[in-house]
């Protein structure tokens, strides 16, 4: 039986392929929720903004 560095290390690929996959995807998940946070305090501000400008106007 081969008992070499390639038999070794190619024992590992599917562990690492696996980890490799795993990390794309916790990467893709936090990415979108870091867009997603990203928006929604974006629309919390322009709503907070209009609800301003209207509350201004009724007052007048």
């Amino acid at each position: 039986m081969d008992s070499g560095f390639w038999f070794e290390a190619g024992a590992l690929l599917p562990s690492i392929g696996v980890g490799l996959l795993f990390w794309f995807a916790i990467r893709a998940i936090m990415r979108a929720d870091r867009r997603e946070r990203e928006a929604e305090r974006r629309a919390e501000v322009e709503y907070r903004q209009r609800r301003a400008g209207d509350e201004q106007n009724h007052s007048a």
